[in-house]
């Protein structure tokens, strides 16, 4: 039987469709150590498609254009030590919506925090 997606994908990938692709590619990068799986570029140094692996989510981005403007998302993605990523976000130039804190009967301390494209990412490890 033919596989219907690749080997460690998710059945749903969020897509960012954003004015500066390559830069927000190198913020996850740098907050998140996602690493590139597939990319396919234009021939104006734009980029068509790119895939980030961030642990064992991908997620797909792509630059905007006429046809697809830029797109803007809240995202929630758990992490092993909040406080740390969200140091890692604030580095990279992030903009803090809400420091990382354990709300009562919540078994998460999330933070949440936005990029330079007006996407909000809230960040959680489990307590």
């Amino acid at each position: 039987m033919a596989h219907y997606k690749p080997e460690g994908y998710n059945a749903i990938s969020p897509y960012l469709v954003v004015d500066g692709a390559q830069k927000m590619v190198d913020l996850l990068k740098s907050i998140f150590n996602g690493e590139t799986l597939r990319r396919f570029d234009c021939e104006d140094g734009s980029i068509t498609h790119v895939e980030i692996k961030i642990d064992d989510s991908v997620l797909m981005i792509g630059d905007a254009t006429p046809e697809y403007p830029a797109n803007r998302h809240l995202l929630h993605v758990y992490v092993p030590d909040v406080d740390h990523t969200f140091k890692k976000a604030m580095e990279a130039g992030c903009i803090t919506i809400e420091e990382p804190r354990t709300r009562e009967d919540d078994p998460d301390k999330r933070g949440t925090f936005e990029d330079f494209a007006g996407n909000h990412w809230a960040v959680s490890s489990q307590t």
